[in-house]
């Protein structure tokens, strides 16, 4: 049976199962079942088994942080443009779903000049100029015979769903945005405390060893390594000033404010938030269930797979049923007069047959499109099971590592306090105490540099799990005037 043959009879069993879509039906990808139970990384001293709640941040227990999130989630640029392309693909489904309805036009005119019937009368006579008025109304309505506006419609509003789970992803890395700049600019203040109690522990050591040059008991060598020592203790706190200010300008703009308002009960935190708890993390079926970036890509390829009905649908005929009635006379009172009305009415048959080898050719790429978008969708759920596990892995080990330093910073103040009173007495070298005051310097610092590592890998975890946008209020796009 040649190719024409068979797309002939192809049609005709279109036309004999009217209403039915061609294309592929859709059906959601599954998941991989290695990532359905509990994390591997998970740790009974990092992690719990309940849930994460939706708004995560209140594990903090942090009434700044309470108030901040909620109101980066309202007044956050990034989510009104979100808002805005939300929108732009609601209209969109909007328009795609008008094609279901007939197509309506409604005209009236008026023409001043010489008709060729006018020409024709001359000959016998004189021609004239005249007015002719005219109205009429057309319409047309396209039978959905192979699905292609169906088709159509399910892409768009497939399409939609995508970009609001878009603007849900951006609601997560708000949120998880917010909190990271909070817990910065906290810790670098603490970062900074802390280098200034360094400084004073210096300035006492070098106050000290001067006394002690001017009874003869050390040198100006040991002086000069007091002094560096002091002025290295010195150096560390603008530049922790200079990064927590940084963090502040950036969580007004996530605000949605200027640098000049940023909020002042941010800017007096000392220390980073943290959750002195195992983490709520649930598992791995509940975590792809909540990241809108997997449903983003799950929306993406339903459209593409639509998007497959709607170029099939090419290959068979297009059935629209039309009709239109218009008058025309020389008399605006005429208008509607029997003699001047004229009306048709018929279904208008098109198709591009036999040649439908572009048609076949934009299934192809339809087909193309749509197993991208499922290699799509497959990498972005290994994407979230990959990042789980590395913010889960990346936290327990913080967590070892700070209990590790805070025990250091408790043998290393002990071990000063005792150079100090040793020295005093003689019975230590003044190496000693320089060496025990700058193992001191370096453990506090590393100490509070972990404290902030602790909470930013706390917001890490919450992140990747794609919790904090199930309660967010909805954010309008701003309205243009006029």
């Amino acid at each position: 049976m040649s190719r024409a043959r068979r797309l002939a009879g192809l049609a005709g069993a279109g036309l004999a199962l009217a209403g039915c879509a061609v294309g592929p039906r859709y059906a959601k990808p599954a998941t991989p079942s290695a990532g359905a139970g509990a994390f591997i990384s998970a740790s009974p001293q990092a992690s719990s088994q309940p849930p994460p709640p939706a708004g995560w941040w209140r594990l903090y227990d942090d009434p700044v942080l309470d108030r901040l999130v909620p109101e980066a989630l309202s007044e956050n640029q990034d989510l009104k443009v979100a808002a805005a392309n939300l929108a732009y693909a609601q209209a969109l489904a909007g328009e795609a779903r008008a094609g279901l309805l007939p197509s309506t036009d409604l005209s009236a005119g008026a023409t001043y000049g010489r008709s060729t019937a006018a020409n024709a009368a001359a000959a016998s006579g004189v021609a004239r100029n005249s007015w002719t008025y005219s109205a009429g109304f057309n319409a047309a309505y396209q039978v959905d015979l192979f699905g292609r506006l169906r088709r159509t419609i399910e892409a768009a509003n497939a399409n939609a769903e995508q970009v609001r789970a878009a603007e849900d992803a951006v609601r997560v890395t708000i949120a998880a945005q917010t909190a990271g700049a909070y817990a910065n600019l906290c810790g670098y203040a603490e970062q900074a405390d802390v280098a200034r109690q360094s400084q004073d522990v210096a300035q006492q050591t070098y106050d000290l060893i001067v006394r002690e040059r001017e009874i003869g008991s050390a040198s100006d060598f040991d002086v000069a390594r007091a002094a560096t020592t002091l002025e290295q203790a010195k150096a560390v706190a603008p530049t922790l000033e200079g990064e927590r200010r940084a963090a502040l300008f950036e969580l007004a703009a996530l605000l949605g404010k200027t640098p000049a308002e940023a909020p002042a009960d941010a800017a007096a935190c000392r220390v980073p938030p943290k959750i002195d708890r195992p983490l709520p993390v649930g598992d791995g079926t509940a975590m792809l269930r909540r990241r809108p970036d997997v449903r983003e890509a799950e929306r993406l390829l339903a459209a593409d797979v639509a998007r497959v009905g709607v170029a099939a649908a090419d290959l068979y005929p297009t059935v629209t049923l039309g009709g239109s009635v218009s008058t025309a006379a020389g008399k605006v009172s005429a208008l509607g007069a029997p003699s001047s009305v004229s009306w048709s009415l018929g279904p208008l048959i098109t198709w591009s047959f036999p040649n439908v080898t572009v048609a076949e050719a934009h299934v192809r790429e339809a087909r193309a499109t749509a197993s991208g978008a499922l290699a799509s969708f497959n990498a972005t759920v290994l994407t979230a099971l990959k990042e789980t596990e590395q913010t889960l892995t990346g936290y327990a080990a913080e967590l070892d590592h700070h209990r590790a330093l805070a025990g250091a910073v408790d043998k290393a103040q002990t071990a000063f306090d005792l150079a100090q009173v040793q020295y005093k007495v003689g019975s230590t070298s003044l190496l000693d105490l320089l060496t025990a005051e700058t193992t001191l310097i370096d453990a506090r610092q590393a100490l509070a540099a972990s404290d902030q590592a602790l909470s930013n890998d706390q917001v890490a975890v919450f992140q990747a799990l794609g919790g904090g946008w199930e309660d967010a209020p909805p954010v309008s796009a701003p309205k243009i005037p006029g």
